[in-house]
């Protein structure tokens, strides 16, 4: 336990900067939960899902939706339903879908991955996105579908604009293929551009988001899409476990956040480019403000004394806790819970324990 005092919502009284999936369902979710009408889910008889099915789908502009268990569940189930066995699913090297889902598209769907460089600002080149699309030829795999991340996670939350999305959805549609957005963030892209999320969807055959991170919620995420490919992606998470009975439980608690907690994303936006900044000044590290855009910041841990888990170490008996790996890439993300006297605390905490090694 942490000898400070940083109020509620934090990790047994820890700044908790691991992840916006550390946040904890707000007063009026539990209330909803608590009173959710239910049914059974696999009949599609839970009013609660289905008013949150209904509710996820017209906010993206989509015809229908489909709540899945994670968004590591909602990206298989688009990548199953867009793609059979050996065909070819086009997507960054430092996406998610890559990187950090076990390799369940090729692992569980036979799904062939094309990897392309994430530039900087978190999108794919267009001209090699179009270079990669394969002739119909029986040497090559087919490809089906280009896969989009928006917020983009490992380039530092970067947002993705409805033109950029716009073009690649005129690729797909040229040469007859799909496009899949994991939009796990794509209320803080929204939010970050002032805009509806709809405008970023409006290019996407089908997009996962997520309940759990910025928007507070204790587990879930919903695809949508139309209502044929909704269908069939039903039978998808159906077979990969992912069919629910009273799952209204938790469905309550995504409609208040549909409803209630989208534009308060802006203050965690807010409180990212104050931590940002604020790292930029103190010596040891090396971050650039300029590209924080959303609720995540990513800083170079240049202090020779430390490895990222002695620094970790440290910074925890100072109240504070991320995550550290072996790289020397560290990750903070601000989310609902987290306030400017916390980012305060943050940077006061990095001074100190950073002062040590100068």
């Amino acid at each position: 336990m942490s000898m400070y005092d940083l109020t509620t919502h934090q990790t047994n009284g820890y700044i908790d900067l691991r992840s916006d999936t550390v946040t904890q369902p707000t007063e009026s979710m539990r209330k909803a939960m608590y009173e959710a009408e239910l049914g059974d889910d696999v009949y599609g008889e839970d009013p609660t899902v289905n008013r949150l099915q209904e509710l996820s789908a017209q906010k993206l502009g989509k015809e229908a939706g489909l709540l899945v268990l994670s968004g590591t569940m909602g990206n298989l189930v688009c990548l199953l339903t867009h793609c059979g066995r050996g065909d070819e699913a086009i997507m960054g090297n430092r996406a998610h879908t890559f990187s950090s889902e076990q390799g369940a598209a090729s692992g569980l769907g036979g799904i062939h991955p094309h990897t392309l460089p994430n530039q900087p600002d978190g999108t794919l080149d267009l001209r090699q996105i179009e270079a990669a699309i394969r002739g119909d030829n029986e040497h090559y795999p087919r490809t089906k579908l280009i896969c989009i991340e928006n917020t983009q996670n490992s380039t530092g939350g970067r947002v993705l604009s409805p033109a950029y999305m716009s073009a690649v959805g005129q690729i797909a549609k040229q040469h007859q293929i799909s496009v899949h957005v994991d939009g796990a963030r794509i209320f803080n892209a929204a939010v970050a551009l002032g805009m509806d999320a709809s405008a970023l969807a409006a290019d996407a055959d089908s997009l996962t988001f997520c309940l759990s991170k910025g928007l507070a919620c204790p587990l879930g995420s919903v695809v949508v899409g139309d209502e044929d490919f909704v269908h069939e992606a039903r039978r998808n998470r159906k077979i990969l476990g992912g069919g629910m009975r009273q799952a209204g439980i938790f469905a309550a608690a995504g409609i208040v956040a549909l409803n209630e907690m989208v534009e308060r994303l802006d203050d965690d936006h807010r409180n990212a480019k104050t931590l940002a900044e604020g790292l930029s000044v103190i010596p040891g590290m090396t971050i650039d403000p300029s590209i924080v855009e959303t609720n995540i910041v990513y800083f170079e841990l240049t202090a020779p004394k430390f490895t990222p888990g002695a620094f970790a170490a440290r910074m925890k008996e100072r109240g504070v806790l991320f995550s550290a790996g072996a790289a020397r890439r560290i990750r903070l993300v601000t989310h609902y819970g987290i306030e400017l006297h916390h980012i305060t605390h943050t940077l006061r905490a990095f001074s100190q324990v950073l002062g040590e090694a100068a």
